[in-house]
């Protein structure tokens, strides 16, 4: 009996023990992949937690009329962006181009209101809504009730000549035959710092003589 057992345990060690090269390679394996199961699930736990950036929030379209304020702000314009959003989806994006083209109401907010009504066939804007980094000018706020939008969503407020609540509302003015709903300090330290940058610099460049205006939007 004990030499049977010997035997077996011979046969079993030369065949089938975790020592083996064979057996040693396939605990690796194993090893191996359990770690990579529980790395993925590490992993993907750290996805899932982490926030989500909602391609169709305020947000991120505010963000991307921020975008377009800087792109102003390197070329010398006020830095004032728009984009205007119709069903979840930009139709038309804008920059403050006074200095450019040299004219005075090529504001963001109304290349972007040309921009969308170009892209939609009509002069009517009702679902769409304006995402822009400035309290709208009376100027514009004309435009907006004019083009019918159905909301406008703003950054920086201006109390001395905002006209969607600041120093006036034109936007929502009971005697007018539109009004549209009003939202206003969306990012609003990024806004309020590109225009405070921007006119910190020009004031700078005024006091050293190397001229430059003060544009207004």
């Amino acid at each position: 009996m004990g030499e049977r057992r010997r035997i077996r345990a011979e046969s079993l060690e030369r065949s089938g023990r975790p020592g083996n090269p064979k057996w040693r390679g396939f605990f690796q394996w194993a090893r191996f992949v359990f770690f990579l199961r529980t790395y993925q699930f590490t992993f993907c736990r750290l996805i899932m937690s982490d926030p989500i950036i909602d391609l169709h929030s305020d947000d991120y379209f505010m963000g991307e009329a921020l975008r377009q304020a800087a792109r102003a702000y390197e070329q010398g314009e006020v830095p004032v962006g728009a984009v205007v959003v119709r069903e979840g989806r930009i139709i038309a994006r804008a920059a403050n181009q006074v200095e450019m083209l040299k004219d005075a109401t090529a504001h963001a907010e109304m290349l972007a209101l040309t921009q969308a009504q170009s892209a939609v066939g009509d002069w009517r804007l009702t679902d769409c809504t304006l995402y822009v980094t400035k309290e709208p000018c009376p100027m514009c706020a004309g435009a907006v009730v004019h083009t019918r939008l159905a909301r406008v969503v703003f950054g920086a407020g201006d109390p001395k000549g905002g006209a969607a609540g600041g120093a006036m509302n034109l936007l929502q003015f009971p005697t007018l035959n539109h009004r549209c709903a009003i939202t206003s300090g969306l990012r609003l330290d990024e806004c309020r710092g590109l225009l405070q940058s921007f006119f910190a610099e020009k004031r700078a460049a005024n006091k050293n003589g190397e001229g430059g205006r003060d544009n207004q939007n």
